[in-house]
């Protein structure tokens, strides 16, 4: 069945590539340089708080420098060591008593967005202390 001309089809079939293999090396060395960048690991560390909610036990340091490219799982796992819990055991974690951060988010971001005062405050508990 033929397409009429000028159908979303026909011009899909017509439109060129934004760069060709041996066109535009400055934008695919540019491309490279970023992909680079992204690999790299960043070395800065960010001070996180812990704090304890509800009946969960109160750490005696709660201040720790962490990797800032760190997932948050590491925090999580960090945390658990530190309280001596084993995998099993409950744990609940929130940043500023606001919500439960994805354990592949990384700390850099998390403490970007959600700083307060240069610290990433992380409360801890047994129980679902929120949504």
């Amino acid at each position: 069945m033929a397409q009429p001309q000028g159908s979303p089809e026909d011009l899909g079939r017509q439109a060129s590539l934004p760069w060709t293999p041996g066109e535009g090396g400055e934008d695919l060395m540019q491309a490279i340089q970023a992909l680079e960048t992204y690999k790299r690991k960043d070395p800065s560390k960010v001070i996180v708080r812990f704090k304890a909610v509800g009946n969960a036990p109160i750490m005696k340091q709660n201040f720790y420098k962490i990797t800032a490219a760190n997932r948050f799982q590491a925090v999580i796992q960090f945390l658990r060591k530190e309280l001596g819990w084993k995998p099993g055991d409950p744990l609940f974690t929130y940043i500023n008593l606001a919500f439960s951060p994805a354990p592949d988010d990384t700390v850099s971001n998390l403490f970007k967005s959600f700083a307060t005062d240069g610290h990433l405050i992380v409360n801890y508990s047994t129980t679902a202390a929120w949504g």
